[in-house]
Order: C-alpha cells, then sequence, then structure tokens
C-alpha cells in the first residue's frame, strides 16, 4: 500500500478568547444566539457554554496545536511513522506555516488528508479559519463545489460507521477497542481550554495532539488489516 501522499493529521482548537466578557459586543450577541441553539442539559448560561464548547466552531475559536504524520518505510524494509507538530499562540503563524508545508511538501500531488472526524471537524474548521485569516486555502483542502466521491481525504471515524449516520465514536474509545495503545495522558479535549488559558502550557497541549495523531494513523493501518508500526518506529520531530 502507498502512503507517500497521505498526511495524517489532528488539530487542537481553543475558544477565540479566555472568557465571554472579553469579547466585543457584537461577538457576544452573535454567540448568545448561538448559544439559544445548543443542547444544553446542564442549563449552562451563554458565559458558561462559551468557555466549554465555542472552540468547536470556526467562527468562534481558533487553532493552536496542528499535528501531522506520514508513513515510510526505512531502511530496513521495516514500516516507520514521522509526527510532527506546528503551534502558536498566534493562529496566523500557524496556519500559514502549515500551508508552507503542504505546498512545499506536496506541490502539484494529490494528498490524501486523513483524520478522525475530519470531515466534520478538521478539515473545514482548517479552510474557515485560513479564511478568517486571509489566507490562501491549499490546493488539497480546497473542498468547495466537489462532490463528495471526489473527495479523496478520509475519516477514520467514518470508516467505522460502515454507513450509519447515527453516533458519535471518539478516538480513544476506537483506538481501545481496536487494540491500539498510545501514549497516557492526563489531558483530554475538554481541558484544553484550561491549560491554554490558565496554565498557559502549550507544550503539554502539542504532545497531546502529537500522540492522537500516532493513534489515527495506527487506526488508519488497523483498518486496512496492516501491522502497526512499532514504538521503537515512530520518530517525533
Amino acid at each position: 500500500m502507498n502512503f507517500k501522499n497521505t498526511l495524517f493529521l489532528d488539530i487542537e482548537t481553543v475558544s477565540e478568547s479566555a472568557d465571554f466578557s472579553q469579547l466585543t459586543e457584537a461577538r457576544k450577541e452573535f454567540w448568545v444566539k448561538k448559544a439559544k441553539n445548543l443542547v444544553n442539559p446542564n442549563n449552562l448560561s451563554a458565559e458558561e457554554l462559551y468557555v466549554d464548547r465555542a472552540a468547536l466552531y470556526a467562527e468562534f475559536g481558533k487553532i493552536i496545536v496542528i499535528g501531522m504524520g506520514f508513513l515510510y518505510v526505512n531502511k530496513q524494509k521495516e514500516l516507520a511513522l514521522k509526527v510532527k507538530t506546528i503551534a502558536h499562540t498566534d493562529e496566523k503563524v500557524l496556519l500559514a506555516e502549515f500551508a508552507a508545508f503542504v505546498d512545499k511538501t506536496y506541490k502539484s500531488k494529490e494528498l490524501t488528508l486523513v483524520a478522525h472526524n475530519g470531515k466534520e471537524f478538521d478539515f473545514p474548521y482548517l479552510c474557515r479559519r485560513m479564511m478568517v485569516n486571509g489566507l490562501e486555502i491549499p490546493r488539497a483542502l480546497q473542498l468547495q463545489g466537489k462532490k463528495p466521491w471526489e473527495i479523496i481525504h478520509q475519516d477514520t471515524m467514518e470508516m467505522w460507521k460502515f454507513g450509519d449516520r447515527r453516533s458519535f465514536t471518539s478516538l480513544e474509545l476506537l483506538a481501545d477497542l481496536l487494540g491500539i495503545r498510545g501514549a497516557k495522558s492526563d489531558l483530554s479535549g475538554d481541558r484544553v481550554h484550561a491549560v491554554y488559558y490558565q496554565d498557559q502550557d502549550l507544550p503539554r497541549i502539542t504532545a497531546y495532539c502529537m500522540e492522537d495523531v500516532i493513534v489515527v494513523a495506527q487506526l488508519y493501518l488497523r483498518f486496512h488489516f496492516m501491522d502497526l508500526v512499532e514504538p521503537q518506529h515512530i520518530e517525533k520531530l
């Protein structure tokens, strides 16, 4: 199987501001309208929902880390994986570096991106935030106007659905089900906001993102009934 033009991807996002009070009056109004339509079983206020959910929406959040991985066969003819991350507090700098990497590395090649829930989250989020920051979207991510069967990007959550559209399965649960052991992390998606804004610990979030990329790549191999990459053959750049 040829992985030459396949890039495994994961992004970490936070709300655009540390809390609701820091938004402009116009942005506050937009969020309040949005919050009214969100499922809210705990009856959180709009302010509380902002901290809890804003990172999920490209209109109210921003990207702070992008993790990437690529499979290859090493000199010993063994399957190996390289993983790198781009992290920055300035989203425009982060996205520009990612776009430059994709354009330089893959140029005119047809690139396949693979992410968990990528079609619903990672891929459109990246495109929307590039638009917000006035950046040109790399050709590989220009999905507007394309029919579903024309999009070659792949989604490990979609692979697991087998046509079922009713449920969401987390990366962590799927990895556990299929016997994929990633590095244990004390961080989870719902804690990223606090770690970023309160602890100001971007390196910790970066490490968490990197481990998720590794799990996505291993899941992809499992779905193709291939052996997983041995830990000693995973290189973290």
